[in-house]
């Protein structure tokens, strides 16, 4: 004979839920909630469809959707929020407009920097005027690297980057625009990614790789 044995029932703040803090309080967007602090040498100018900000190392927008609200609730405070949180679309847009409209109040104020490191030996590099100019956008100077190739590595610098090189072996750039920035850092590393066995390439920033043990029969 069979006998159905009954579950003690749970009470419901016992349960566990599996489920994302967002639901449970709300869709939020931890980045985007965050205030942008604006400093006093920055100048920002709202719009219907962007936002334009200047300071002492120029001027740039950034484009807005119609769903983003800008409020200034104190000096040198900014606020972004959105209409309707529970949007997929709306929620993650508000982060990347707070982050957005960050960089470009930092570019505006202070720039970007980051150094690039030639690590090999013979690597080197130098700066050297481009036969071409300033025609396609560039700066009219140009990369010369020696990156253990038969030949010397020529990249031509835009006019929106600057590089100083304090060292043979070290490359520092600069720009108001921390996507382009990286854009052109990705490209100087391109010639010589940094390799697992000996450790030599082309590192930017803080770079580093894990070096693995060469397999030996």
């Amino acid at each position: 004979m069979l006998t159905r044995i009954q579950r003690p029932q749970t009470s419901l703040s016992l349960l566990r839920f599996f489920s994302a803090s967002s639901c449970r309080h709300g869709h939020i967007s931890h980045i985007g909630r965050a205030p942008v602090t604006v400093p006093s040498l920055a100048v920002l100018t709202p719009s219907p469809t962007e936002i334009t900000v200047q300071g002492p190392l120029g001027t740039t927008s950034v484009p807005l959707k119609p769903f983003v609200r800008l409020t200034f609730p104190q000096p040198g405070s900014l606020s972004i929020a959105v209409e309707d949180a529970k949007v997929k679309e709306q929620r993650q847009m508000w982060g990347t407009t707070r982050t957005l409209i960050h960089n470009a109040i930092v570019g505006m104020t202070e720039g970007f920097t980051v150094p690039v490191y030639l690590v090999g030996v013979g690597y080197r590099a130098m700066l050297e005027p481009d036969p071409r100019g300033t025609t396609e956008g560039n700066s009219g100077q140009r990369l010369n690297m020696k990156l253990g190739f038969s030949h010397s590595v020529l990249v031509p610098i835009p006019a929106y980057i600057k590089l100083e090189l304090p060292l043979p072996t070290k490359i520092v750039m600069s720009c108001t625009d921390k996507h382009l920035l990286g854009l052109f850092a990705a490209k100087v590393r391109n010639w010589r990614r940094p390799e697992p066995y000996k450790g030599k390439g082309i590192f930017v920033g803080n770079e580093q790789i894990r070096i693995k043990q060469v397999k030996k029969k």
